[in-house]
């Protein structure tokens, strides 16, 4: 059997520069030397296959050069493509990532964390799905963490991307309430996990204020997960005129059942999104929905991750607007 090739050592990269091996390790990462004499200990490094031991350096108290990434549930195609946005702009800055799903769970959630964290990552980009407790707190003072689209109260944060979701909900129902509906279903997968998140306290404060009759439903992430409850709201004998689904998965599956009971969209009823995501206008008819922006808001926490880690440590924290984006799955209520 032929022997396993060694893995090149930074004493091997001394040996070729003539440099110490305390040297050639402040090169390799980039601190305490020159500039020529970075790219002089690169080269050499190139030329032997040498790459760093991730987990080796992180136990002499360096970096892994890898973020965790904790989504919500990848059954949710916005997260998905969060996701992907997300892992492409970290490559933009030479970093690595380990990908989490807590699957709609905020204890496997806080459990994923922990153990990302454990492996000594860097930091973590959390999309959280629950209430924060003492544990994240914890979890937060240990690891750099940056939010999405969520709050951790009490938890140091190392930066936040908030979105504005009082302004989008508000645009949403002022929109279903100018072509005249008033019985609006509101499908959220939060109800339970997160009973007093902003997006659903400001679909209450919102429909009071419009004097709209809005019912939110527990529903599931995803797009065969919400058509069974899609069939039973629309299968009601005081069937509302449209349903606002607070993500677009779930309004595909509200599509699929409208389909399935021969309702035609908008005709007989009002279907409409929350994140817009790309295949929403390309479903039949197309989405109207919400757009947060993916792309900025995949720049903007990587961005505060990577300063923090680089040692600023100002206020990193933005407001995603969203932008309404009008398509023919909303009409005007049937009379």
């Amino acid at each position: 059997m032929a022997a396993t090739p060694k893995r090149p050592t930074i004493k091997q990269i001394a040996e070729e520069t003539g440099l110490s091996v305390t040297a050639v390790s402040y090169a390799l990462r980039g601190e305490r030397v020159s500039a020529a004499t970075i790219e002089r200990v690169q080269a050499v490094a190139d030329q032997l296959g040498y790459s760093a031991d991730p987990v080796a350096r992180a136990l002499r108290g360096g970096r892994t050069g890898t973020i965790g990434v904790l989504v919500g549930s990848l059954a949710d195609f916005w997260q998905q493509t969060l996701a992907h946005a997300v892992q492409r702009e970290l490559r933009t800055h030479g970093l690595h990532t380990i990908l989490a799903d807590a699957d709609g769970d905020p204890a496997e959630e806080l459990a994923l964390a922990a153990r990302l964290a454990a492996q000594r990552v860097d930091g973590l980009l959390v999309a959280p799905i629950g209430p924060a407790g003492g544990d994240w707190a914890k979890l937060t003072e240990r690891t750099p963490t940056v939010t999405i689209s969520g709050r951790l109260p009490g938890a140091e944060l190392a930066g936040e991307v908030a979105f504005d979701q009082t302004t989008g909900v508000g645009e949403m129902l002022r929109h279903l309430h100018s072509l005249g509906h008033r019985r609006i279903a509101v499908l959220s997968w939060a109800v339970e996990a997160s009973p007093d998140r902003p997006t659903e306290r400001a679909v209450r404060e919102q429909a009071a204020t419009l004097g709209l009759d809005c019912e939110i439903v527990q529903c599931a992430y995803s797009l065969d997960g919400s058509r069974p409850l899609a069939l039973e709201v629309l299968e009601r004998a005081d069937r509302p005129t449209a349903i606002f689904c607070l993500s677009d998965s779930i309004a595909y599956g509200v599509l699929h059942g409208c389909r399935e009971l021969g309702l035609q969209v908008p005709r007989d009823i009002s279907v409409v999104g929350f994140d817009d995501h790309p295949l929403s206008r390309l479903v039949d008819p197309p989405l109207t929905s919400v757009n947060w922006s993916i792309d900025r808001t995949a720049r903007a926490a990587v961005g505060f991750l990577v300063d923090y880690l680089a040692g600023d440590r100002g206020d990193h924290r933005v407001v995603i607007a969203p932008t309404m984006v009008v398509r023919d799955s909303s009409g005007p209520a049937p009379s």
